[in-house]
């Protein structure tokens, strides 16, 4: 069982979830409203895989492509083209909401931008011992141009991709398996405990489910 609360700092939106009172452990999740519809199945997924107990904090994202994204990037799919405002939403965790929480450890997870983002985030603050980045959008443009000459700080990152996402019919997208591979090598050279699943189907399949084995295997790891 889980108790849930609605925090709001600094005028967004954050969801906590607390499976038992003085939980050390303390994950952290950017979400949309699609997010939000699979929560009570993600957590149950992760209280099935880990035996320590957690708190997990949805926090609301009000714009997907532009809070996430840390540098501008063209339209890939629409019109709208990203944006870069993932140091502010970056410096809203660590300096807003991590204060007003209890943890010991910390993790950082996400699904598609947001994995992307988690990933960013370890690359550019020490605060996560952990990242779970489920199917993220690594084939943003530049991104393995800029992890190949940076180093994360996160003791233990987890990557995945459903196995269908490299099919896609969007050039740009379709990327997206050749650049995991890449950054799945790279972590690996750099000593960074990691591992890298594939999951059936495309992109938009079991998002929850793929979230909480990212989790789970982080908190099993650091």
């Amino acid at each position: 069982m889980t108790d849930k609360k609605t925090l709001h700092i600094d005028r967004r939106e954050c969801f906590i979830y607390l499976t038992e009172e003085g939980a050390d452990t303390l994950l952290v999740q950017p979400v949309d409203d699609h997010d939000l519809e699979g929560m009570d199945t993600e957590l149950d997924a992760i209280q099935k895989s880990v035996t320590m107990p957690f708190q997990l904090v949805a926090v609301k994202v009000n714009d997907w492509q532009t809070e996430l994204t840390p540098w501008k990037a063209p339209a890939v799919f629409g019109k709208v083209p990203f944006g870069d405002q993932a140091p502010e939403m970056l410096r809203f965790i660590t300096d807003n909401l991590l204060p007003e929480m209890t943890f010991k450890q910390v993790v950082l997870g996400g699904y598609s931008l947001a994995g992307l983002f988690a990933l960013w985030s370890s690359y550019n603050t020490d605060v996560f011992q952990g990242i779970a980045a489920a199917s993220p959008s690594v084939w943003y443009p530049d991104w393995i141009s800029y992890v190949g000459t940076h180093t994360p700080h996160a003791n233990s990152i987890y990557l995945s991709l459903g196995d269908k996402e490299e099919k896609a019919k969007n050039p740009v997208m379709a990327r997206v398996g050749e650049c995991i591979r890449r950054q799945y090598e790279l972590l690996t050279q750099q000593n960074v405990k990691t591992i890298f699943e594939w999951n059936e189907g495309n992109h938009f399949r079991d998002a929850d489910l793929r979230m909480a084995k990212g989790f789970a295997w982080v908190m099993n790891s650091i």
